[in-house]
């Protein structure tokens, strides 16, 4: 149950990622390898909350791996904007209204990311979690 609620979360969390850089760079002439990222990394994320419900250890090393690669990707873009906001490029949005969600994004994606290391397999009687 606790499984399937981190990705759904995942999910939304790619969703308003992808969605948001999209809105955020949309006719402000920003470089398109600064729109990809979010676009690759969000698609990652939703593909290996897919896979983990076929529980495995490959595919929940692949979620973790997503939500570690999604919070090295937010990491970077938080603190960038808290302690250089005149380098910043807020494009559609307001800058603090950016920050904030990018914010509640890097906090989402560490939690998700030390939730898919910890929770626990599901138990043998119930179905084991294949090696492969």
């Amino acid at each position: 149950m606790a499984m399937n609620a981190l990705r759904f979360v995942a999910v939304a969390l790619s969703l308003s990622l992808m969605i948001g850089e999209a809105w955020r760079s949309w006719g402000v002439g920003r470089p398109v390898m600064f729109v990809l990222d979010d676009m690759l990394i969000g698609g990652f994320l939703i593909a290996a909350a897919i896979a983990v419900g076929r529980d495995s250890l490959r595919n929940r090393t692949a979620f973790a791996a997503a939500w570690g690669t999604t919070t090295g990707m937010l990491y970077p873009s938080f603190f960038g904007k808290v302690f250089e906001p005149q380098t910043a490029q807020a494009g559609n949005w307001d800058l603090g209204v950016l920050t904030v969600l990018i914010g509640v994004a890097f906090v989402v994606s560490l939690g998700g990311m030390w939730l898919s290391m910890t929770l626990p397999a599901p138990s043998r009687s119930s179905g084991s979690l294949p090696e492969k």
